[in-house]
C-alpha cells in the first residue's frame, strides 16, 4: 500500500539485513532519463536544484495500444541493466543502479519517491512500471493498485512491490508489436526486473484531431494522426530523491 510522508530521513533504513538504493540527483540525473518521442529520441530533465523537473507535452507511447491495455506518458526512467550505450551515459550520467549491481529481484521491495508538481491528469494516474525479459518477449506491469499524489507540496511516498494480481495490469503490446511485447507471469517479472522501472502517466484518453481512415489502435497516436491535447495529461512533475529498499531475500540467487 501507498503510504506518505513529508520527512525525508538523512540515511536510507537497513535494519531487516537488505540493501538500499538511493539517489537524491545533487549532481545531476544519476542514469534516469526520459523519452521525447519516437522521431526526438531521449530527453534531457530540466535540472531544478538536486532534482529533475519534468514537463509536458510528453510523448503518447502507443507501442501497448489495444489489444494491450492501453497508451501512457514515460515520465521517469530507469535501467536496471547493463551494459549501457554512451549517448545515455552522455545524457543522463552514470547508472548508479545498474553500476552499484543492485538486485534485479524487486519481489517484496519497497520503493519511495520523493516529489512535487501539477498535473491536470485528465484521468490517468502516476503508476510504478515494470518491466523483463525472457530474451524473446518483453513483458511489463502496471502498479494500477498503488498509484502515486502529485502535490503542489512536497511529499514522500511509499509502494510496496507484492505479488497480488488485483493490483497490476500487464501492459501486452499493440497489434504490430505481439512479437516484442506480450504476457510473461507477474512473479516471473517482479523476481527478475531485467530492463527498467518507469514512473507512467496510465491510461491516457486518445482523441484523434479530425477524421482518420482505417482503426485508430493500429495507427500510431500523435504519429499518424494528431490528437487533441486538451484530453492528455499536462503540467509538470519534480523528483529530488528515489529510494529503493530490497529485503535481505532479494540479495539470495
Amino acid at each position: 500500500m501507498t503510504t506518505d510522508s513529508t520527512s525525508r530521513p538523512e540515511t536510507p533504513g537497513q535494519h531487516d539485513g537488505g540493501r538500499t538504493y538511493r539517489e537524491d540527483f545533487e549532481h545531476g540525473p544519476g542514469g534516469w532519463w526520459g523519452w521525447a518521442g519516437n522521431h526526438e529520441g531521449f530527453r534531457r530533465f530540466e535540472l531544478a536544484p538536486s532534482a529533475i523537473l519534468s514537463r509536458s507535452p510528453w510523448w503518447v507511447d502507443y507501442n501497448h495500444a489495444p489489444p494491450g491495455a492501453g497508451y501512457l506518458h514515460m515520465i521517469f526512467c530507469l535501467n536496471t541493466k547493463g551494459p549501457l550505450g554512451e549517448s545515455m551515459t552522455d545524457l543522463f550520467q552514470r547508472n548508479k543502479f545498474v553500476d552499484g549491481k543492485y538486485p534485479q529481484n524487486f519481489l517484496h521491495a519497497s520503493l519511495t519517491f520523493r516529489l512535487k508538481g501539477e498535473v491536470r491528469l485528465r484521468g490517468a494516474q502516476l503508476c510504478l512500471l515494470l518491466q523483463a525479459s525472457d530474451s524473446t518477449l518483453t513483458s511489463g506491469w502496471v502498479l494500477h493498485g498503488q498509484p502515486l499524489n502529485i502535490t503542489a507540496d512536497w511529499s514522500e511516498q511509499t509502494i510496496q512491490v507484492m505479488p497480488y494480481l488485483d493490483q497490476w495490469t500487464c501492459l501486452g503490446g499493440r497489434q504490430s508489436r505481439l512479437d516484442y511485447y506480450g504476457h510473461l507471469p507477474l512473479q516471473q517479472v517482479l523476481a527478475n526486473v531485467n530492463i527498467n522501472l518507469m514512473l507512467i502517466l496510465f491510461p491516457l484518453q486518445i482523441s484523434p484531431m479530425g477524421p482518420i481512415e482505417g482503426d485508430r489502435h493500429l495507427l500510431r497516436a500523435g504519429r499518424d494522426y494528431p490528437l487533441w491535447a486538451s484530453d492528455l495529461p499536462e503540467g509538470y512533475i519534480v523528483m529530488d530523491r528515489a529510494e529503493i529498499h530490497f529485503p535481505e531475500t532479494s540479495l539470495v540467487k
